[in-house]
């Protein structure tokens, strides 16, 4: 696999001829919805295992060899007819190997509601280790709300998918209660009620559980370590996985009610897996600017692994885009959209699409009917293999992906061709 970044004049017909490529499989492959209309920027994924490249004056094949990813040596023993590595001309056409040796073996998990379509669902299974779905809202008194959840977990164990049951401490009509949490940690009835209520549940195909508690009040810490301590010894008594997400802290004393209560020493002594929820830096009511940039990925991931082993993390991965109207206005709210959706509003507007390298995430601007200056930033190709790298450089254990629900191609396949996704059913 290869990433093409589209130039001017380049067509999907002149992109398959260079590499060999049906431009049907190209449309497929990148979920394009105009083919007429490529955008300057897009990323293209190429499902390729060799590349024709024509010698530009002044490369090298050192310089060749960092454009592929690939090293010299390679390239000189797929060409023969290269006497001297140091002498290549312009015009001259060499073959470049690309390497399908995968890097390792991965965990995957990704969460999902239950209105996801049977085609994007049936198309993303083989992709996973565990799916989440979200989810079973804790109410005060310990018991639980309805969840749908039966044609997933069906269609999961059929692909040999783990599923995982979510509980969250979300009220009714939405948003996470500090309150609800407050009365289930705090209350010895309640909280044996929730439990047995979730050994009710599990039976129904679950692997284990995810608890989603966030907005926990910053002195409700302790109770909740207690509560996650008996849950785990409870559940890993009855076969169950125990995870938990987590707010992407940089320190163990950042403040305020988003992160406080969240103790990752503690979970990372205590659960199997911890979910790092690296996303939402750019978020529906805050200015613009990248979903998850991956230097502020690091900055999260550089603390985590020396409060949690690293071998249990799981980083989150946003699985969508924002379309934020320009100057942002404190109250005004941004319009959520898939990755494929993004990258085609990008070509029906006309906006060519560009990459911050610092936050390593694609972005593009454009004007609406009403004259109105829209940003949007997402994730493509390019921003998903530059967290995936992430991944292996920090020793984890794998990824989550908020959420699953649209199906996004370009990930699954940059993602196989990186690593083995682990099986554990």
């Amino acid at each position: 696999m290869l990433i093409h970044i589209v130039r001017p004049g380049d067509t999907l017909y002149k992109i398959g001829q260079r590499y060999g490529v049906s431009a049907e499989r190209l449309i497929t492959d990148n979920a394009i919805s105009n083919p007429e209309r490529l955008m300057v920027g897009q990323a293209i994924v190429v499902p390729v295992t060799s590349v024709r490249h024509t010698v530009l004056a002044g490369e090298s094949l050192y310089s060749i060899a960092q454009m592929y990813s690939v090293t010299v040596d390679a390239i000189a023993a797929a060409n023969p007819q290269i006497t001297n590595p140091a002498q290549i001309f312009a015009g001259q056409v060499i073959t470049i190997p690309l390497s399908d040796e995968k890097i390792g073996s991965i965990y995957v998990n990704g969460y999902v509601f239950p209105g996801i379509s049977t085609d994007t669902l049936q198309k993303t299974l083989p992709n996973l280790t565990f799916i989440s779905i979200f989810s079973y809202e804790v109410r005060a008194d310990g018991s639980l709300s309805n969840l749908n959840d039966r044609p997933i977990i069906d269609a999961a164990r059929a692909a040999n998918v783990a599923p995982l049951m979510v509980i969250t401490n979300i009220r009714e009509g939405g948003g996470f209660s500090g309150d609800i949490a407050h009365a289930v940690l705090t209350n010895e009835a309640a909280q044996n009620n929730l439990i047995n209520n979730i050994l009710q549940t599990l039976p129904k195909g679950y692997y284990g559980i995810n608890v989603d508690f966030e907005y926990i009040f910053p002195y409700d810490r302790e109770s909740y370590n207690q509560f996650i301590a008996r849950l785990t010894e409870t559940l890993k008594a009855q076969g169950y996985i125990v995870t938990t997400s987590l707010a992407p802290k940089i320190s163990a004393d950042q403040q305020g009610t988003l992160y406080e209560a969240h103790d990752y020493p503690f979970h990372g002594r205590t659960v199997d897996f911890v979910i790092l929820m690296t996303y939402e830096w750019g978020y529906t009511y805050g200015p613009a600017q990248a979903v998850a940039p991956l230097n502020e990925v690091r900055r999260v991931l550089d603390y985590a692994v020396t409060a949690i082993p690293p071998e249990k993390i799981l980083m989150g991965i946003p699985n969508y885009g924002y379309d934020w109207t320009l100057p942002f206005v404190q109250g005004s709210s941004a319009r959520v959209l898939s990755n494929t959706a993004a990258a085609n509003l990008a070509s029906s507007v006309g906006a060519e699409i560009k990459f911050d390298l610092k936050a390593q995430s694609p972005f593009f601007n454009y004007f609406d009917n009403n004259g109105n200056e829209h940003v949007v930033w997402f994730e493509d190709a390019r921003s998903i293999r530059a967290k995936l790298y992430t991944v292996n450089e920090y020793g984890l254990a794998g990824v989550s992906y908020w959420t699953l629900n649209s199906y996004f191609p370009q990930n699954w396949i940059v993602l196989n061709s990186m690593y083995n996704v682990i099986k554990v059913l």
